[in-house]
């Protein structure tokens, strides 16, 4: 049985099938967005190979995924220290596209709530110590 060709075709038909997501731009290249974050476009930094995808996960999976099928996944210096995993399209099936692209966009997804959920609860020291202290006009 032919392999199924992954092209960037297959990679929006995989994304947009996802709840939330849509397709955008970033730095000119073709990427997906939930709720306004990116999880996956183009690897278009010099230092990837053509025909890459860019998917953004936590680093432990990335890790566990790079050591099982360093064929399909990569990294390079540039990307190594951002929560991101390259993904060779010429070597990745359908489902194990699949379920990377679902695994970005939940990561992405989770981060944006998180930051949702936090907004407003921060107090830096400075802005407690103006809180404490009585303003000039009742002094």
């Amino acid at each position: 049985m032919p392999r199924q060709v992954v092209d960037l075709d297959a990679v929006r038909e995989l994304a947009l099938a996802l709840p939330d997501v849509e397709e955008s731009t970033s730095w000119g290249a073709t990427s997906f967005k939930v709720s306004g974050r990116m999880f996956a476009c183009e690897a278009i930094h010099s230092s990837a190979e053509d025909r890459t995808l860019m998917v953004r996960m936590d680093k432990g999976l990335r890790d566990e995924l790079l050591a099982t099928d360093p064929d399909v996944y990569y990294l390079t210096p540039h990307y190594a220290p951002y929560p991101t995993l390259l993904v060779r399209l010429d070597r990745v099936n359908r489902a194990s596209l699949r379920k990377v692209l679902g695994t970005a966009c939940v990561f992405v997804g989770s981060q944006g709530r998180q930051k949702r959920a936090t907004r407003g609860k921060k107090r830096t020291k400075a802005a407690a110590t103006r809180a404490a202290r009585p303003s000039r006009r009742t002094r």
